[in-house]
């Protein structure tokens, strides 16, 4: 763990935390009905798919979310070279249902509550996605656990790579992430991004 916490100390530092700074700042501007919900939509599409990509999909859809027919949004994802056109364009089009309430769900639940509603109530979205969705729009709380957190924590030795992720040994890597960011005086927020960076160079979203 040490030579990783060198590591964060070392972004803290430089021009990078101007970066994560920058980048918490616009997710604490996501606010609007619209907004949110589209956010809701790139996180579906996240799921086993790149995040770079779903950020250039998402901005050539954008409204599409809210006003393509279920036929239409199919042919956009699948135009736009998104892998899993039909299934996700599925599930948007079914969360649409809860574009009127997001934003009074976000606003009368705690966190830890908020997650478990929209994993619960959103077809297609699981602990990463719910804890990306969150992340995106402000709140600092959540871990985001994907193969390259998983890849960066099992090369530090600070957990053992698992073989899948379940809702236990999610909410166990959570913890070891937190006690992270305790030692680095971050947010899991801002931790995810310093990792994201460590493991890929950039700092997405």
């Amino acid at each position: 763990m040490k030579k990783l916490l060198q590591s964060i100390e070392s972004l803290k530092a430089s021009n990078i935390s101007i970066k994560v700074k920058e980048r918490i700042t616009e997710f604490n501007n996501i606010t609007s009905e619209d907004e949110l919900f589209k956010e809701l939509c790139f996180c579906i599409m996240t799921a086993n798919y790149q995040a770079e990509k779903s950020i250039q999909i998402q901005a050539n859809i954008d409204n599409g979310f809210i006003t393509f027919t279920k036929d239409k949004l199919k042919k956009e994802l699948r135009n736009n070279g998104y892998r899993f056109p039909n299934v996700r364009a599925e599930y948007i089009h079914e969360a649409r249902k809860h574009r009127k309430i997001l934003k009074n769900t976000i606003n009368s639940l705690e966190e830890r509550e908020l997650r478990e509603w929209i994993v619960k109530n959103v077809k297609g979205i699981g602990f990463k996605e719910a804890s990306h969705f969150l992340r995106n729009i402000g709140f600092k709380n959540s871990a985001i656990i994907d193969f390259h957190i998983i890849d960066i924590l099992a090369d530090n030795k600070i957990i053992a790579k698992p073989k899948t992720i379940t809702k236990n040994n999610y909410l166990e890597i959570e913890t070891r992430l937190k006690q992270l960011a305790e030692k680095t005086s971050l947010n899991l927020a801002e931790l995810d991004l310093y990792l994201w960076y460590l493991e890929t160079g950039k700092i997405l979203k």
